[in-house]
């Protein structure tokens, strides 16, 4: 039996994607992992419980794959976006750690006061401390943050990803020995 995921289908499960020297790169969508393997870009080392089936063919759902050829990949920075900041701050406001209702962003120090888009001045905020904060930093609001923001390393933007069906994830991001 197939358990129904958030994005509706398996091929959207989340899949992730190795370099030749076993360094995570990337998480990718079943869908895709299936094209690189068919393409013979990737190995599958682990799969899932389910399999995808087409009128000749049976594969098991790719949960893990290594690329054939290395990929020169320097780059462990997370790309600064709305969607990585909730993720970072899990969806809580880092004022009263609520997860109700929408959520903006809010700049610890204020835009108007010299605050840059940064990882390190951004943090999830719900709309109702957002207001009260409004153009104050934390101190001058009497508002202190529950976490200092920092920049992750996508090691630990992967390590989030991690749920019940990722547990063959664990050791190659270094949340457990192989």
């Amino acid at each position: 039996m197939i358990t129904p995921i958030k994005n509706g289908s398996i091929l959207n499960r989340s899949v992730l994607v190795l370099n030749t020297n076993y360094s995570p790169m990337d998480i990718c969508t079943a869908r895709r992992a299936i094209c690189l393997f068919y393409n013979e870009k990737v190995d599958i080392l682990e799969s899932y419980h389910e399999a995808v089936h087409s009128p000749s063919v049976t594969l098991s759902l790719p949960s893990i794959v290594k690329l054939k050829d290395f990929v020169k990949h320097h780059k462990m920075d997370v790309v600064l976006s709305r969607k990585n900041l909730m993720i970072r701050d899990k969806h809580q406001c880092q004022y009263c750690h609520t997860k109700k209702g929408s959520l903006t962003m809010d700049h610890v120090l204020p835009k108007n006061r010299g605050g840059m888009d940064s990882w390190e001045n951004l943090v999830a905020a719900c709309q109702s401390c957002n207001r009260k904060k409004g153009n104050k930093t934390p101190e001058e609001a009497r508002m202190p943050l529950k976490r200092f923001p920092k920049k992750p390393n996508k090691i630990h933007y992967f390590q989030q990803f991690i749920q019940e069906k990722q547990t063959a994830w664990r050791p190659y991001l270094f949340m457990e020995s192989f």
